[in-house]
């Protein structure tokens, strides 16, 4: 059942709907770095949910403040779905945005629907009765960006772009767009989070064709009109033995806009729309 957040003034004494937990693929993570965050809910016997609650995620520096960046989102399957004694379970990439703070992140979960919260189990005993429903799940420790591998986005961008609230940036690319960076002289994972326009080339989804210098390491298919992260291998063979090693991404059709049939003034060949690019040393 839910309960609005301050009902009791002695102590939270709701029944639990949940016991939440969380893990990391990494406990150190530089600013700009993808990491995969896995949530666990293992739902109370008699719980019950009156519609959709929201996961909500916050990051506190080591004072207690808030950071920057949070991951809230909607839970996979939906609360409304989830039955007693279920356990749900899953994970989720995200790339933790650059902002002015390294150091130890504590990280606070909880459910809520508009100004309401759901009481949960955490596993920090502090939190067991305290009623901002709010629980520590556990610490990362964010890292200068400076311990990424420094991309050159050399030929073949435009220009950032942003949505309505500033939150979500991108760069279309255009036939063959490169990126180049100091070789590690290991194998690597490139990550490749992007889009396409799939309402233009119907059911001939444009092809995408990543290369290390000239060699082929990845082609797919441009088949989804919402974000989808490819993690791609790369050997240090591959890479070969260059001081600089390039990667590139190649789409098989482009398109203009203005050349649509909705028409437009936007003359730029396109070809599909990257929201994060990123080599990772394995």
């Amino acid at each position: 059942m839910a309960v609005v957040v301050g009902a009791c003034s002695k102590g939270d004494t709701a029944p639990a709907v949940a016991t939440v937990t969380f893990s990391a693929s990494k406990t150190k993570i530089p600013l700009g770095a993808p990491i995969d965050l896995t949530y666990k809910f293992n739902v109370a016997p008699n719980a019950t949910f009156a519609g959709d609650y929201r996961v909500f995620v916050h990051m506190l520096d080591d004072n207690g403040n808030p950071l920057a960046w949070n991951d809230d989102h909607d839970p996979k399957p939906p609360t409304s779905q989830w039955k007693p004694g279920q356990t749900i379970e899953y994970t989720r990439t995200v790339f933790i945005p650059v902002f002015p703070y390294v150091g130890d992140a504590t990280v606070q979960v909880g459910l809520y629907k508009g100004n309401e919260r759901l009481r949960l189990v955490g596993p920090d005993q502090a939190d067991r009765t305290s009623t901002s429903r709010t629980y520590k799940v556990g610490t990362l420790t964010l890292q200068a960006p400076s311990e990424n591998i420094f991309l050159i986005k050399k030929s073949g961008w435009h220009p950032s772009e942003f949505g309505a609230d500033n939150n979500i940036d991108w760069q279309w690319t255009q036939k063959a767009a490169t990126i180049t960076f100091r070789n590690p002289r290991r194998d690597v994972t490139f990550y490749l989070d992007f889009d396409a326009r799939t309402d233009v080339f119907g059911d001939h989804s444009q092809q995408v064709t990543v290369y290390s210098a000239n060699q082929v390491v990845a082609t797919f298919a441009a088949d989804n009109n919402v974000p989808v992260l490819k993690r791609i291998p790369v050997t240090a063979d591959q890479l070969g033995n260059a001081e600089m090693a390039e990667l590139r991404v190649e789409v098989d059709r482009t398109f203009v806009p203005s050349k649509l049939p909705a028409g437009g003034k936007d003359v730029r060949e396109l070809g599909i729309r990257v929201y994060h690019a990123f080599v990772e040393a394995r």
